[in-house]
């Protein structure tokens, strides 16, 4: 891949980093949603944020596929892990 196709995907992939941080920073903090809700999709955003990076700023997408798998499957696990231990912890209120 040429180095101008390359920066412009590197550029893109940029982009769409700050646009999800501002969409968690402004858009699900806010009141439109319920809390949980709110913070699955900021740990579900920033979990494909970091797969971002991963493949796109450390050169993943370039690794070897049993190295491309653990990081894969890292992120998968992490994430899952997060999830499960917040939705476990958090009082459901009943209506």
């Amino acid at each position: 891949m040429n180095t101008a196709m390359t920066r412009h995907i590197t550029t893109m992939v940029w982009l769409f980093l700050m646009a999800a941080t501002i969409a968690t920073t402004w858009w699900l903090s806010k009141d439109g949603f319920s809390p949980i809700v709110g913070t699955v999709a900021i740990f579900a955003i920033a979990a494909f944020k970091v797969r971002l990076v991963l493949l796109h700023f450390m050169e993943l997408k370039h690794a070897p596929l049993p190295w491309r798998l653990i990081f894969e499957a890292w992120v998968l696990l992490a994430t899952a892990a997060i999830v499960g231990i917040y939705l476990s912890t958090t009082p459901v209120a009943v209506a």
